[in-house]
């Protein structure tokens, strides 16, 4: 099988809707820039709230082909085996039928494929390098100005011109036109797609965890992205303008972003379980690690998905991570890809396990 195409992807969602009564088809609010409207998944037993969730999102990035395939199997592997009373196996990793059916029964779990239909069809069809959403509002009429990184419109240290010393890597830009393709947007949430996950997170309001799923490096990643964790001074923190023009470097003593040490813990080990998981299927070795290890980001769903209910307290705190599967090319050839789908939903339903218990 190929790579889906974003018609394949909604037929595949909508299609386990109908199929499986452990899940519940959702509607999102907001169609595309080009009018395409998404459907996300809630697999459950129980009645839509009744239980934490765990929201996974996929196909942000539109070159990243390989994340929406991730989604979809993992939502079919977990209703299949649920429906015929199976464990799940993948490759030398399996779970029993009782740990699927824990999975079901105590958690809400909450599958959004494809948040960027626009950019992914653009990319299967023109240039499979696209990055961005197709948002043409400030573009100016240059084709490389059209668009806007969604993993970099979330309302989370925005303002990177303020929050950031002015030699950090911060990998984003206020330039529609920059050849990385990260154009933060005009304003956070100003695109559709973004929206549409924060919808998500306002609708499952007992959200717990949330994992974005991108590619590559064979990495899970955790809070934070702009700067090293500490759980040593509370004050300094994304909210504090006097560490403004000081976030984002490596190895200083100028600022660490602050996290509650059992927080760190609790995400740690989330992090860990995946990757146990990941391994075990045929070896790969996934690095669980805080995001800026990577490199300093803001605007990014997992800072935006934990921040939430440090800005605003009547939100439910929500621990958020992004996988980075694969090596060395955004969508690898298909028997390769097929291999990294197991890897991936094994991790996926490790985590799912841990988080479960």
């Amino acid at each position: 099988m190929p790579y889906l195409n974003i018609t394949e992807v909604e037929s595949a969602v909508t299609s386990l809707a109908a199929a499986f009564p452990a899940a519940e088809l959702i509607e999102l609010p907001e169609p595309s820039v080009e009018g395409r409207t998404s459907h996300a998944l809630r697999i459950g037993t129980g009645e839509r709230g009744a239980n934490e969730a765990v929201v996974l999102i996929g196909g942000v990035h539109a070159r990243e082909w390989g994340s929406c395939e991730i989604l979809v199997d993992l939502a079919a592997d977990l209703l299949e085996a649920h429906r015929d009373g199976t464990g799940l196996t993948y490759g030398s990793t399996t779970f029993t039928s009782t740990q699927d059916r824990s999975i079901l029964d105590e958690l809400d779990v909450v599958v959004f494929p494809l948040v960027n239909p626009d950019g992914r069809h653009y990319s299967q069809t023109v240039d499979p390098m696209w990055r961005k959403n197709r948002n043409p509002a400030r573009s100016g009429g240059d084709p490389a100005g059209v668009g806007v990184d969604i993993n970099r419109n979330y309302d989370f240290l925005f303002d990177f011109e303020t929050a950031f010393h002015p030699a950090a890597p911060v990998r984003v830009s206020a330039d529609p036109a920059d050849l990385r393709q990260v154009y933060q947007g005009p304003k956070p949430f100003s695109e559709p797609e973004t929206r549409n996950v924060r919808w998500l997170l306002e609708q499952f309001s007992r959200t717990r965890w949330f994992v974005d799923v991108h590619s590559y490096s064979e990495d899970m990643l955790f809070v934070w992205g702009d700067d090293d964790n500490q759980s040593l001074d509370p004050n300094k923190n994304f909210q504090n303008p006097a560490f403004d023009g000081k976030r984002g470097l490596t190895d200083d003593l100028l600022y660490g972003e602050f996290v509650p040490k059992a927080d760190s813990d609790d995400a740690a080990v989330l992090a860990e379980q995946f990757c146990k998981g990941v391994k075990g299927v045929r070896g790969k070795n996934y690095t669980p690690m805080p995001a800026f290890d990577l490199y300093p980001t803001c605007g990014t769903s997992d800072d935006y998905a934990y921040a939430r209910h440090l800005v605003e307290s009547r939100n439910g705190k929500v621990l958020g991570f992004t996988v980075e599967w694969g090596e060395k090319s955004f969508h690898p050839p298909w028997p390769e890809m097929k291999e990294i789908i197991l890897d991936v939903d094994a991790g996926l339903v490790q985590f799912c396990l841990t988080a479960a218990t």
